[in-house]
């Protein structure tokens, strides 16, 4: 058995999954919950949302190809989807911050969700506007 190996299972047994198993230990000891990985996800997807938007937008400006229509509709259900998880996160959530059930996360993706899907639809609404009729 190698050392790095040994080190490894004996932090193994103190890493806890739950917040009763983590009850009084500390924070350095906590994985995470379902709850506070649902909301991570919650929030990287609506992170997305606004990450691919923000361009759009600025692409829906200048005029150029399609006129960020495809980041658009990408910004609108990635920052729809974040947001909504986000939403029901909270709305499930038995505590507050540090209880475990990703409140913090749900929060920012709530917040983020609905930046990207704004963006989205700004650029979608330029978009048409600038289509030719005929």
């Amino acid at each position: 058995m190698s050392v790095s190996f040994a080190l490894a299972a004996t932090a193994a047994e103190h890493v806890c999954t739950t917040p009763a198993e983590c009850a009084n230990q500390g924070v350095g000891t906590f994985v995470g919950t379902p709850a506070r990985i649902w909301a991570s996800v919650a929030a990287l997807v609506a992170l997305v949302g606004v990450a691919v938007g923000a361009p759009a937008l600025a692409r829906s400006r200048r005029r150029v190809g399609n006129g960020g229509r495809k980041g658009a509709v990408v910004a609108l259900v990635a920052g729809l989807t974040g947001a909504v998880n986000g939403a029901v996160n909270l709305a499930v959530a038995d505590g507050g911050l540090g209880t475990g059930n990703g409140v913090a996360g749900g929060a920012l993706a709530l917040m983020l969700g609905l930046v990207g899907a704004v963006l989205g639809g700004l650029v979608l609404a330029r978009s048409r506007r600038t289509e030719p009729t005929g």
